[in-house]
């Protein structure tokens, strides 16, 4: 269990180097939900309601770029730092999470799944109403990073050397012809990420990237596995404090925790039998 202390005012740079800081993943904020995206949506109000505690409680939000860098360079953490980041590209974002955003002068990360939102290079994938390059264009323009999430949201280690880089690549390529600046950030979509997947992410030319884990993030993880802890719609506002204060994290995350360790044995071995049929052909 994590004592709150470790989310201390981090201005010594020894003080930012074993700073525990709670990235939070969002995903849809919406009202109503289809049944897709239920589980991991937040209803506008618990998305208010949160917003103000991390204000009550003295939590300084900062983006994925900023938050690498810090670590990257030595350099001091803000008050008791915090990172809101949104994966997929839902329009709620937009529509819901922006204006409460913008009310606390809260900075965020959003990631994005290029082939998933609508607009030309959207290929029908997304799970519900999806944001428009207009809505990401001002996102960015108000203190929002922007981020890659893939093009199409796979798995990415089930996927070839060939499939990944086109789903990198494509992303970064599409998000720069968009916002004039290219994505330093990166999410893994489903958090499944690998050595490879990993490297491949870093030769693709993302400084950063985040995983799940659910747990708090360390510099010691490394620039491409920083954790994040889930919020879901059956987060209550009690149990939102103790994941951003860092209190039972594991207990909460007990079951998911199971859930991916067995999953982790289905999906290797996928990959041992993927590489066994192409070693065949």
């Amino acid at each position: 269990m994590s004592d709150p202390s470790d989310l201390r005012d981090a201005r010594d740079p020894r003080d930012a180097r074993d700073a525990r800081v709670p990235i939070l993943m969002y995903h849809s904020v919406a009202t109503a939900p289809n049944d897709a995206t239920r589980a991991l949506s937040v209803a506008p109000e618990a998305f208010t309601e949160q917003m103000a505690l991390l204000g009550d409680l003295g939590f300084t939000p900062v983006n994925t770029a900023a938050l690498a860098e810090c670590w990257r360079a030595s350099k001091p953490l803000p008050r008791r730092p915090v990172l809101i980041t949104f994966d997929d590209g839902y329009e709620g974002v937009h529509r819901h999470a922006l204006p409460v955003l913008a009310e606390h002068g809260f900075a965020s990360t959003l990631f994005v799944s290029t082939g998933w939102l609508r607009g030309a290079y959207d290929t029908g994938g997304g799970l519900d109403e999806m944001l428009d390059w207009d809505q990401v264009r001002a996102l960015a323009g108000a203190d929002v990073e922007i981020g890659g999430h893939s093009h199409t949201h796979p798995q990415l280690d089930q996927l070839t050397d060939e499939a990944l880089w086109f789903e990198l690549l494509r992303c970064r390529e599409i998000v720069a012809d968009e916002l004039g600046v290219r994505p330093a950030s990166f999410a893994y979509p489903y958090g499944y990420s690998s050595g490879r997947v990993r490297r491949i992410v870093r030769e693709a030319g993302f400084a950063q990237s985040l995983a799940v884990g659910n747990s708090l993030a360390r510099r010691r993880q490394g620039p491409y596995a920083l954790r994040r802890v889930t919020v879901r719609r059956s987060t209550g506002i009690e149990e939102f404090e103790r994941l951003v204060e860092g209190r039972a994290i594991a207990r909460t995350f007990a079951r998911d925790r199971a859930l991916t360790k067995g999953y982790a044995v289905v999906r290797r071995a996928r990959q041992v039998r993927r590489k066994a049929i192409r070693s065949r052909v």
